[in-house]
């Protein structure tokens, strides 16, 4: 029988259907999806080894749940996705604000219904993606919020006393009744609020203004919690953290290509954009690259995390560099520039914490220093590495480069020059076409300009060239001729 046909309490008990709790359901679900080999959690990258295992074996357990980590560690979406091991559809008695299983009611609402129309009781059915509910914990969250209240207009439209419980209004936790619900931030939560929660995590029972309602709640409580917010803003209470099943640690990508995944992923861009710009694999690479600097910086409170939205964001105004600029030339389409990168230093600078060194610094200076940090890390993966000390007179690879600047003076690189100036400048430089063509000749043709322009803003991050901002561009020179040009 489908379930369009199932309207009423006696429908349902004839369809033969099992009433089984919300993490029965997790479990069952989980197992079948488990055994078939399909993704648990589809979209979620870098957990595959680590978190999702254990976020596994905590819903096989049927236990409450906490993931702990640092911002941007996709702690809320993995919550979100536990919605996909829900059955499709559960039914509830229509009209309930708890969505009572017909078959094991527990409001008073409930109850007096079925007892009035047994079999007759209309029954509705609730989607899974119904059964999510979410709650920021803030400091002025109330236990009437979370729990419920006594309400005086319902008792005086229903002229009841307040010692009648149906004057009671349900607060989120009792209306997500067979649901998953979300806190997040729980240290945020006041310690007493907290406390409100001990017995509907153990007990199954709530308590409202003196009322004792024996309602064993059917819910999934995951919490999401920030282990800088232990020691700054606030704590979990001991005898709440012994009454949540398994707490779950989360991290940061590992690799470049992790990071990069998830950045391609989660960045809202329009067919527009990827058509009229390309991003070479090293402009990629270079980007994800930040992020692990800043995480390591001395300028930036490692306690407080990098998001993984530092990238995803810096990847957006990275195209809208690129696009804006073709579209002030007129041009159907261009490659993304390292210079573009100065693009991305909004999107960098209101996602880190800086520590006192990094605000003497400035938020800005220290994006630009993660962008040359990034660019400093990258440089031996694709040429030699430049050493501190070199022997005087000793040609490098990078020799003919720098005395083609010490030579012909350096050049200028406008910010918003069309990709014909662009490139005339970059090809005039000879020896960085011969340096490509022998440490990298399997570069992709579309992707040799923007190597140029890294080759140049290595040799500045190893000191071997001087790089100046002016309104426009930058300045390309021979760290020596300046210094010399100005004596």
């Amino acid at each position: 029988m489908k379930i369009d046909q199932i309207n009423t309490l006696g429908d349902l008990i004839k369809s033969g259907y099992q009433s089984k709790s919300i993490k029965d359901e997790l479990r069952e679900n989980l197992r079948h999806k488990i055994q078939s080999g399909k993704p648990v959690f589809e979209g979620v990258h870098g957990f595959e080894n680590s978190v999702i295992p254990e976020l596994e074996r905590a819903i096989l357990s049927r236990h409450n749940i906490n993931l702990l980590g640092l911002r941007g560690q996709a702690k809320t979406r993995l919550a979100r996705k536990m919605i996909e091991l829900l059955d499709e559809y559960i039914p509830f008695v229509t009209g309930s604000e708890i969505n009572d299983d017909p078959l094991k009611p527990m409001s008073r609402f409930a109850k007096d219904l079925i007892a009035e129309h047994g079999d007759n009781t209309p029954i509705s059915w609730l989607h899974r993606s119904e059964r999510f509910s979410e709650k920021l914990a803030t400091p002025d969250v109330t236990v009437a919020d979370l729990i419920g209240d006594v309400d005086p207009i319902k008792a005086a439209n229903l002229k009841l006393s307040y010692a009648d419980d149906r004057v009671i209004h349900f607060g989120m936790i009792p209306r997500a009744n067979r649901c998953i619900f979300v806190i997040n931030e729980l240290p945020d939560l006041q310690a007493r609020i907290q406390v409100a929660l001990f017995n509907i995590l153990q007990e199954g029972d709530i308590q409202i203004r003196g009322f004792k309602l024996r309602l064993p709640l059917d819910m999934q409580f995951v919490f999401t919690a920030n282990p800088e917010d232990y020691t700054n803003r606030g704590s979990i209470v001991t005898p709440l953290k012994d009454r949540i099943g398994s707490q779950i640690l989360t991290h940061y990508p590992e690799s470049i290509a992790i990071a990069r995944t998830i950045t391609e992923q989660e960045a809202k861009l329009d067919a527009l954009q990827n058509d009229m710009v390309h991003v070479p694999a090293l402009a990629k690479d270079l980007l994800e690259q930040i992020s692990f600097e800043a995480r390591e910086s001395e300028f930036i409170d490692n306690k407080s995390g990098v998001s993984a939205r530092m990238s995803i964001t810096a990847y957006e105004n990275l195209l809208s560099t690129a696009e804006r600029r073709a579209l002030k030339n007129s041009e159907d389409k261009t490659t993304v520039r390292l210079s573009d990168f100065m693009g991305i230093i909004p999107a960098i600078t209101g996602k880190v914490e800086l520590v006192y060194e990094g605000e003497q610094e400035g938020a800005a200076e220290v994006a630009q220093h993660l962008i040359g940090d990034a660019i400093h890390t990258f440089l031996p993966a694709y040429f030699p590495k430049i050493e501190k000390l070199e022997k005087s007179g000793e040609k490098t690879a990078y020799s003919d480069i720098i005395d083609w600047f010490f030579n012909e003076s350096g050049f200028e690189l406008l910010d918003d020059s069309t990709d014909e100036d662009y490139k005339k400048i970059l090809d005039s430089i000879i020896p960085l076409d011969i340096l490509i063509k022998k440490y990298q000749p399997e570069l992709p043709k579309e992707d040799r300009y923007f190597m140029k322009e890294f080759i140049l803003w290595s040799l500045v991050e190893y000191d071997k060239l001087s790089k100046d901002r002016f309104v426009s561009g930058y300045q390309f020179k021979d760290k020596f001729g300046s210094y010399f040009s100005q004596l």
